[in-house]
């Protein structure tokens, strides 16, 4: 600590002098906008795809609409119908034994309740049901 000396007596300075630390991080400042400019930015080199990997058959698609409903749609196009939980899991068991590379996409309301998507999602992962997805729409 400094001390200043004052008529006989001496007296703590109550003052911090910051001035030495202001010209180090004015120094150290030149020095970072000096060697930014010097440094070349990382190169990375990406894997390259030919072409994205595209769905060989349409998936089956589990529906739930704003009340929880749940309608299926089948690969070939044909109109939903409304069916119950256990009858989805039948029809897609079915499907997906017929073809293994089967996918299943669960297409709910924006409006509906989270639970009733993962009960969905639940179900068909305890009947071991493989290749579930969600289906979503694009931002705009």
């Amino acid at each position: 600590m400094m001390l200043i000396e004052k008529r006989g007596g001496r007296r703590l300075m109550n003052q911090i002098n910051v001035v030495p630390y202001i010209d180090v991080m004015l120094v150290l400042l030149v020095i970072f906008m000096v060697t930014a400019p010097m440094m070349s930015p990382s190169q990375i080199d990406l894997p390259s795809v030919a072409k994205a990997s595209t769905a060989k058959v349409a998936p089956l698609q589990v529906i739930v609409d704003k009340d929880g409903n749940l309608s299926f749609r089948d690969q070939d196009g044909r109109p939903e119908r409304r069916v119950k939980l256990d009858e989805v899991i039948a029809l897609i068991r079915q499907r997906q034994a017929e073809n293994p590379e089967q996918a299943v996409v669960i297409a709910a309301d924006q409006e509906v309740v989270y639970r009733k998507v993962v009960d969905v999602m639940d179900t068909l992962q305890r009947n071991n049901v493989q290749r579930v997805g969600l289906l979503v729409r694009a931002a705009k």
